[in-house]
C-alpha cells in the first residue's frame, strides 16, 4: 500500500507535502520556543499570527532557496547548508517582527526557535528519505547485491548504490583477512568462502567485482566461480580510469594467423573457381557445418543455377538456408532436412534438381565422440558416403568430391579410420565406368571450425585459464577455413577419377605455441615454473584415446602436380573392388550387431595402420 501511495504521488503533490511538513516544523518550532522562554507570559492564541507569519514566509522562502524543490536523495549533499540559511533567516525575521508583536517574548526564543527549525527540517528529510528508501526496496523487486573488494572502488559503488531505488548493496566481500568482520560504509566485510551461505540468506541475486587492480584472468576465474552457485558477476573498472586517471586495460590485438598458420595464407595465391560452378547445380552435404557453410558463401559469388543444402541439423540448416538466400538472393536455394544415410532421399533429390557436383562435407568429425560412439561414428561417416556416392553415381552427376582428414593418413583412431574407409569407398567407386569424376581432397586442421583447438582455447582463457594441451610435443598442420573451400572447390576443377589431392600446408605448427601465442595476443602472460606471476597456465593433461602425436598428410610419398604449385595430388594404393565389398559388408553386420569390438576389427584388417592393432583392442 504505502509503495502504491508513494509511487503515485505526482511532482507537485510531493512539493505540496514539504511545504506542509515545513509549515508544521515551524509552527511546532515556534510553539515550543515560547513554552520553554516565555514562562507561561505569552499564551499560544497571541503566539498564533507571528507563527502563522512565519509558516507563510518559510513556504515561499523554503521555494526560493529550493528546499522544497529538492530531490531526497541529493539532501545529502546540498540540503544542509541551505536548511542552515533557511532557519537563521526565519529566526532573524521573528526577531524582527516579534517586538512589536509579542514585546514579552524575550530573544533567547529565536535562537530557540532557529536552532529548533534547523534540526526538525534535516531531521524530517533524512527520516523520510530512509523511509521512502525502505518502502521502495520491499515494495519493488530490487537487486540485492554484494560488493567484492572493500577498497576504495567498493567503497565509491556502495555510496553511488545507496542514490538507487532499485538496488540494494548488502554486504562487502574481501579477501583481506584484516578486513573480515569489520564495518566498511555501513556494511559488513565476509570472506569469499561465505558467498554462498550469503546468497541463500540474503537473496543475493547479483555479485559485482570492485577490483579494478586484478588480473583478468583472476576475474575470470572469480566469475565462473560465481555463476556455478547460481550468481551474475559483473566487474567495475576504476572511477578514476573511467575519467582518464589512469588507463583503462589496452585492448588486446588478435593474434596474427600467419603466426598460427607457421605461413603465409593462400586464398589470394589460389585461382578463382567462377567459371567451374557458373550456372551450376550443387549439392552440399553438411551445409550447416563449418566447412559446408563456407563452401556456401563461395559458392554464392560463383553464380550458380541452383544449391541443395542437405543437414540434419534443423537449426544448422536454418541458419546457412537464411543466411545464403540473403546473401545471394538469385540462386535458387533448396534446404533439405535429411541425413545422408538415406540414400532414396538423397538419389530423389538430386533427380529433381537435376545436380552436376556433389560436395560431400558432412561426417561425425570430433576424435573423442566417435572414440565413444564407435558404430554411430562409423555408420555415418563410411555409410553415409557409399549412400550419397552411390547415389550421384546412379543420378549421372558430374562430380562427387569428398571432404576428407589428415586423419585417415595411418589413423590411430576411429574417426580416422572412418574417413580412410570413406576414401577407399570414393576411390574404388572412380576405378568403375561411370559418368561420375570421383575425387578426394585432405584437410589438416581448420582453424575456427567447431570442435577445433583455436575456439577451445578462446573459451579457455575467457575462463581465465587454464589452457588444456594434450602434450607439450603434439603438433598439426592448419589451413584457414577459407583456404579449405577454395580447395575444396578447386578439386572439382582439377579432378580426373581416383584423385586424393591435398594442400602444401608448410611445416606442422606446435600447438603449445599456438597456445601461448594466443594467451599473449589476448594480452596476458603465461605461468610458469619461471613466470609462477603470469595469468594463464597451460596444463598439459596427457593424449586422448586414439590421438596422434603428429599428423600427415600423405600415406606414401608419391606426389604429383596440379595445374596449380599449392595443390598437390597423392598417388595412393587402394583395395579392389572385391575387398572393398568385403570390408563393408563385415562392416554392415558388425554395426547391425552393435558390436563395437567386431567394427574396430574391420579397421585393423582393411585400414593400412601402423597401429591398426592397437586400435582394434582399444576399450570403449
Amino acid at each position: 500500500m504505502f509503495f502504491r501511495i508513494v509511487t503515485g504521488m505526482t511532482r507537485p503533490q510531493k512539493r505540496a507535502a514539504f511545504i506542509s511538513l515545513d509549515a508544521l516544523v515551524i509552527l511546532f518550532a515556534f510553539g515550543m520556543s515560547v513554552l520553554l522562554t516565555a514562562h507561561g507570559r505569552i499564551g499560544m492564541v497571541e503566539a498564533a499570527p507571528v507563527a502563522l507569519v512565519l509558516a507563510t514566509s518559510g513556504a515561499i522562502l523554503g521555494w526560493l532557496l529550493g528546499l522544497t524543490r529538492m530531490k531526497l536523495d541529493a539532501f545529502e549533499m546540498r540540503g544542509p547548508g541551505r536548511t542552515a540559511a533557511y532557519a537563521a533567516a526565519l529566526g532573524l525575521l521573528g526577531y524582527a517582527i516579534a517586538p512589536r508583536a509579542l514585546p514579552a517574548l524575550p530573544v533567547g526564543a529565536h535562537v530557540h526557535f532557529t536552532l529548533l527549525v534547523l534540526v526538525l527540517s534535516v531531521g524530517w528529510r533524512i527520516a523520510l528519505r530512509y523511509a521512502i528508501r525502505q518502502v521502495y526496496l520491499h515494495g519493488a523487486d530490487s537487486i540485492r547485491v554484494l560488493i567484492y573488494g572493500a577498497g576504495a572502488t567498493g567503497q565509491q559503488l556502495v555510496a553511488a548504490l545507496r542514490h538507487h531505488d532499485a538496488i540494494r548493496p548488502v554486504a562487502f566481500i574481501d579477501d583481506n583477512p584484516t578486513l573480515q568482520s569489520q564495518m566498511i560504509a555501513g556494511l559488513r566485510v565476509h570472506a569469499a568462502s561465505s558467498i554462498p551461505k550469503l546468497v541463500a540468506e540474503k537473496r543475493i541475486s547479483r555479485v559485482v567485482l570492485a577490483m579494478p587492480s586484478m588480473s583478468q584472468p583472476a576475474m575470470a576465474r572469480i566469475r565462473l566461480q560465481l555463476r556455478n552457485i547460481g550468481c551474475e558477476a559483473h566487474a567495475l573498472p576504476s572511477f578514476a580510469a573511467l575519467v582518464g586517471e589512469g588507463a583503462l586495460r589496452a585492448e588486446a590485438e588478435p593474434v596474427c594467423i600467419q603466426k598460427l598458420l607457421g605461413r603465409n595464407r593462400l586464398e589470394k595465391e589460389l585461382p578463382g573457381v567462377i567459371d567451374a560452378y557458373a550456372g551450376r547445380r550443387i549439392l552440399i552435404s553438411g551445409a550447416g557445418g563449418s566447412i559446408g557453410a563456407e563452401l556456401c558463401r563461395q559458392l554464392a559469388a560463383c553464380g550458380p543455377e541452383c544449391v541443395v543444402l542437405v543437414d540434419h541439423s534443423e537449426l544448422a540448416l536454418y541458419t546457412i538456408h537464411k543466411e545464403l538466400s540473403d546473401l545471394a538472393p538469385e540462386v535458387t536455394v533448396v534446404p533439405l532436412l535429411q541425413s545422408v544415410l538415406n540414400e532414396r532421399t538423397m538419389l530423389r533429390a538430386m533427380l529433381a534438381h537435376r545436380v552436376d557436383v556433389v560436395l560431400h562435407a558432412a561426417a561425425y568429425k570430433h576424435l573423442p565422440l566417435v572414440e565413444d560412439n564407435v558404430i554411430a561414428g562409423l555408420e555415418n561417416n563410411v555409410f553415409g558416403t557409399k549412400a550419397l556416392a552411390d547415389a550421384a553415381r546412379q543420378a549421372g552427376v558430374d562430380r562427387f568430391i569428398l571432404v576428407s582428414s589428415d586423419k585417415a593418413v595411418r589413423p590411430t583412431n576411429v574417426m580416422g579410420a572412418s574417413k580412410r574407409l570413406a576414401e577407399l569407398v570414393v576411390q574404388d567407386l572412380a576405378s568403375r565406368r561411370s559418368g561420375t569424376r570421383f575425387a578426394m581432397v585432405r584437410f589438416g586442421n581448420v582453424l575456427g571450425s567447431s570442435g577445433s583447438v583455436i575456439p577451445l582455447f578462446e573459451e579457455q582463457i575467457g575462463r581465465g585459464g587454464p589452457v588444456t594441451l594434450t602434450d607439450p610435443k603434439v603438433t598439426r598442420y592448419f589451413m584457414t577455413i577459407s583456404e579449405a573451400a577454395r580447395l575444396v572447390l578447386l578439386t572439382g576443377s582439377f579432378a580426373r577419377g581416383g584423385d586424393v589431392f591435398v594442400l602444401d600446408m608448410g611445416a606442422p605448427v606446435p600447438i603449445r605455441k599456438i597456445a601461448e601465442q594466443m594467451i599473449e595476443g589476448a594480452g596476458y602472460t603465461v605461468r610458469t615454473d619461471d613466470t609462477p606471476e603470469g595469468d594463464i597456465e597451460i596444463r598439459v593433461t596427457g593424449l586422448r584415446r586414439g590421438e596422434k602425436l603428429h599428423e600427415e598428410l600423405l600415406i606414401s610419398s608419391d606426389m604429383l602436380t596440379t595445374p596449380h604449385p599449392k595443390i598437390l595430388r597423392a598417388q595412393e594404393m587402394c583395395l579392389s573392388e572385391f575387398e572393398v565389398a568385403n570390408a563393408l559388408r563385415d562392416l554392415r553386420q558388425a554395426i547391425d550387431a552393435l558390436d563395437e569390438d567386431a567394427a574396430r576389427a574391420v579397421i585393423a584388417k582393411w585400414v593400412e595402420s601402423a597401429d591398426a592393432s592397437r586400435v582394434a583392442k582399444q576399450s570403449v
